[in-house]
């Protein structure tokens, strides 16, 4: 889909990948994401994939992890979106960030979400929301708010992509 370069203030910088998993989980125009309240955001569930996991495990724990959906019935591969931006940690300066997007069927049935601490401290819980909705949103935070979180940018495209590619 796309590759976002924030172009490097160190050219000869140290980078690592990270490789992630994000669901889409359509109900017509309405879409299931995760609304942070520290950065006010939306953003696809999902997220890194581990040692010795595959992408479609990673998919599914996150999944169920972050939204307590039950069962997913059917994913089918949507894009890949890649990004390298700087970390703000000491040991590398930039990081690539590989997120491989699928279109998830699911029964829906819910539990209750397991997320880990630093997403309930963080204000983090799944909701169904407008996908018109979420884009303005996201983009009114973009532009207005000094909460933003990093990842706002490739959350408004993938947003916009799947609008124009599974909703028009």
């Amino acid at each position: 889909m796309q590759l976002l370069n924030i172009p490097p203030a160190k050219p000869n910088g140290s980078i690592f990948t990270r490789h992630t998993a994000r669901a889409i989980v359509l109900n017509g125009n309405n879409i299931l994401l995760l609304f942070t309240a520290r950065y006010d955001d939306y953003t696809l569930p999902g997220g890194g994939v581990d040692e010795n996991e595959t992408i479609e495990a990673a998919l599914l724990r996150e999944l169920q992890e972050e939204t307590g959906v039950k069962s997913i019935t059917q994913c089918n591969a949507f894009g890949r979106f890649e990004e390298v931006r700087a970390w703000y940690k000491d040991d590398f300066d930039y990081v690539h960030i590989v997120s491989d997007c699928y279109v998830c069927e699911i029964c829906g049935e819910f539990d209750k979400p397991q997320m880990e601490h630093y997403e309930v401290a963080n204000g983090m819980r799944p909701v169904w929301v407008n996908i018109d909705d979420a884009i303005a949103h996201n983009k009114q935070t973009l532009a207005q708010s000094e909460k933003k979180g990093l990842s706002i940018q490739r959350e408004i495209f993938l947003l916009e992509e799947i609008k124009k590619r599974l909703i028009n």
